[in-house]
């Protein structure tokens, strides 16, 4: 399908990887426990297996397209050899969350543990997922005038197809995207913490910005969440902070200032408590020391 393997799109400002597509043959890329920090989309075109993710082993045969999200742990287990097309991409080629308005993708392909992470791919999509594959091929291996752009287009029209191959076979995913309309003072409060995550971090304080009682909106949060407003906070800042500990060089002191902590010791601890290891540990580890090699 490809005539090269390998084709890996770097971000000019930190050198880093930020989109890749790759065709494999065998297993050795994913034999192994995967714990990525980012996007990741793989269509196993032959072969099939098992694949062990959100703690559930799940058989699979040809032509499955698989969603893990960052962090989301997987393993492929082959019974037969396996081969196809896998496409990562960083927060800050293409960030879902975003774009969660109009393509509706978290909770459908990505951040769903109660479904299997694949769909089957009919020969329909199979054909749509091919062409994609080649555009893309095609534009980053001839950079010109407004590539990024050209290949979000090709990215979104993938992972649509995606989507709604999943809501086809999958109707519980269906049903939980028509029963996650939010009521309005919750979806008003998801945007208020994307506004201003940065500069407000207490509970009490997007409260006032929704002009509702600090007691009322815990209880509405505790009851459609399950969390502390504070702990929905909290994840929303440190996925700020690993983003900027893996895509670029910025000292922990001014990722801590620019996230509104002037104590980066403070800050250290903060997310050594919510991520389990010190800032410093997890871009040596995890971010971006390791890239995409």
């Amino acid at each position: 399908m490809l005539n090269q393997s390998n084709f890996t799109l770097i971000n000019q400002q930190n050198g880093n990887p930020a989109f890749k597509l790759f065709s494999f043959e065998g297993n050795e890329f994913f034999d192994h426990l995967q714990r990525n920090n980012f996007f990741t989309l793989i269509w196993v075109t032959e072969g099939a297996g098992t694949v062990n993710a959100n703690f559930e082993g799940y058989d699979f045969e040809a032509n499955s397209l698989f969603t893990f999200a960052p962090y989301q742990p997987y393993v492929f287990t082959t019974a037969k050899p396996i081969k196809g097309i896998a496409i990562y991409f960083h927060f800050d080629f293409f960030c879902i969350h975003k774009h969660q308005k109009e393509l509706e993708l978290n909770g459908v392909l990505y951040n769903n543990v109660y479904q299997p992470p694949f769909v089957k791919v009919d020969e329909n999509s199979a054909a749509t997922f091919k062409m994609l594959c080649e555009q893309i091929e095609a534009e980053m291996q001839h950079a010109a005038l407004a590539q990024h752009e050209l290949l979000v287009s090709y990215l979104k029209i993938f992972l649509i197809t995606a989507s709604r191959l999943k809501i086809e076979q999958q109707p519980k995913v269906a049903e939980m995207v028509k029963d996650s309309k939010e009521p309005f003072i919750l979806q008003k409060l998801k945007d208020a913490i994307e506004e201003n995550f940065k500069t407000k971090h207490t509970a009490s304080e997007y409260a006032e910005l929704l002009y509702i009682s600090p007691k009322a909106l815990a209880k509405i949060t505790k009851t459609h969440f399950n969390k502390t407003l504070s702990s929905l906070i909290n994840e929303r800042i440190i996925i700020e902070a690993k983003r900027e500990l893996y895509l670029t060089d910025k000292t922990v002191k001014q990722i801590a200032y620019e996230l509104g902590y002037e104590d980066e010791f403070y800050f250290s601890r903060f997310f050594k408590v919510n991520a389990d290891v010190s800032p410093q540990l997890y871009r040596d580890t995890v971010g971006f020391a390791r890239g995409l090699a």
